[in-house]
């Protein structure tokens, strides 16, 4: 027996195994991080990928709007923040010719509190803050229609600066193919309309993890990001980091180009293959904030399905702090009551909040899912998880029922990051 230590909220829960009955412990492959953050942010700017140095862009006097993640993303940027401000005090733009927007998509609103902890105290001081409220349409301006008839609204405060730069992280999604780049414009800072016909495009089966070529939720974002950039100074800054939040690649300049050389770099460090699938895949969503709520775990589920074969059992370590992170998508789950009737409905009418309930329950075609977790018990049962305990013990006796004696295991400890790939694909 081998005793494991996964993350679990803000700290970790413990299990032991039969190490003889493991095929995998799917961890991301050794990348060395990068020891000098503030040098390598200057680094990324000043040799961009398809677009000049950042000092032949910016000019004195400028306006500039930063786009930033909400709590629900890692991305650590109150380490690189700072020290992109101050190179923009140093290149002529003073503090009061820049401010925040925080990309919040269909997300809850931001507290001061949170967008100081998120971007740092010293860069909070000094700069103006705005959160991006998707359901306040008289804050969106109008740039057209996409191709798939996506009304492109988006939020007046990205829209009259001189410079507006993406930041955040990159990491696979399991419908729009990658985050990052565009996303921090649509559906970060969209109207709940742009958001909400976008992601209908997600029941598509072109739509998928690691997918832009043919991928309708990818290539309408695209196209309604680019309708907005039309003659406009957009300037990406993403960022990838390792399961310990640790920087190991920045990556700045065209949003487009720049942005597609990060997701070859993610598709290397994150893709880890595996021989087999298992009966049990027991995977961690990496603790906070990737457990915050069933919202933001959902995407591990994608992740560790992946891992585990048909009829097989998923133990999920997800503390949901906040529960849910949808009332909307608790009230589909209780109305509807099936994967089927779920997706049947979502058809007929895409809303957000139900999205997430087809998104959850129709994995459950594929796999039991038991949780460990703090969720409320009925809860967890009226979003069609097979089981809600406490400890990984108990999830493994309930996993029994279902896979019987002896079953082989996967193991992902940070499940939110790392994507299963069987040798065969």
């Amino acid at each position: 027996m081998k005793t494991y230590t996964f993350p679990y909220g803000h700290g970790t829960k413990s299990f032991s195994l039969d190490e003889s009955r493991l095929i995998r412990e799917v961890e991301m492959p050794s990348v060395a991080p990068l020891t000098d953050v503030k040098q390598a942010v200057l680094d990324a700017i000043y040799h961009p990928i398809g677009q000049e140095p950042i000092d032949k862009i910016i000019k004195p006097g400028d306006t500039i709007t930063f786009i930033c993640n909400d709590p629900t993303r890692v991305a650590n940027s109150f380490d690189f923040m700072p020290v992109l401000v101050n190179e923009m005090n140093r290149l002529g733009v003073p503090d009061e010719n820049m401010q925040i927007v925080f990309s919040l998509g269909t997300h809850r609103l931001m507290t001061k509190e949170e967008m100081a902890e998120g971007v740092g105290d010293e860069v909070a001081s000094r700069l103006r803050m705005y959160n991006s409220d998707c359901n306040v349409p008289g804050d969106f301006e109008y740039f057209g229609t996409t191709s798939r008839f996506t009304p492109v609204l988006i939020n007046k405060h990205i829209c009259h600066s001189d410079h507006v730069i993406l930041t955040g992280t990159i990491v696979h999604h399991y419908f729009s193919g990658y985050g990052g780049g565009r996303k921090a414009v649509l559906p970060g800072c969209a109207a709940m309309e742009t958001v909400r016909h976008n992601h209908s495009f997600m029941m598509d089966p072109h739509a998928g993890l690691g997918r832009t070529t043919g991928n309708p939720v990818y290539e309408d974002q695209m196209e309604g990001v680019a309708l907005w950039a039309k003659g406009r100074s957009v300037i990406l800054f993403n960022a990838i980091l390792d399961a310990e939040h640790r920087f190991l690649r920045m990556f700045a300049g065209d949003y487009v180009k720049a942005h597609q050389e990060a997701c070859r770099f993610v598709d290397q460090v994150y893709g880890v293959e595996i021989p087999r699938q298992a009966d049990i895949t027991i995977a961690s969503c990496g603790g906070y904030p990737k457990d915050i709520n069933v919202y933001q775990m959902q995407k591990t589920m994608d992740n560790a399905v992946l891992a585990t074969r048909q009829g097989g059992v998923v133990i999920l370590l997800a503390e949901c702090e906040e529960g849910s992170g949808s009332k909307v998508l608790e009230d589909t789950c209780r109305t509807l009551g099936s994967a089927d009737a779920i997706e049947a409905k979502l058809r007929e009418r895409f809303v957000i909040g139900a999205n997430k309930a087809y998104a959850i329950t129709r994995l459950t075609r594929k796999a039991h899912f038991i949780l460990v977790t703090g969720l409320d018990r009925q809860l967890a049962k009226d979003m069609l998880f097979d089981g809600a305990v406490d400890t990984v013990e108990e999830a493994l006796a309930l996993a029994g029922s279902y896979v019987g004696d002896n079953p082989e295991y996967i193991l992902m400890p940070t499940g939110s990051l790392t994507v299963p790939l069987l040798k065969s694909e």
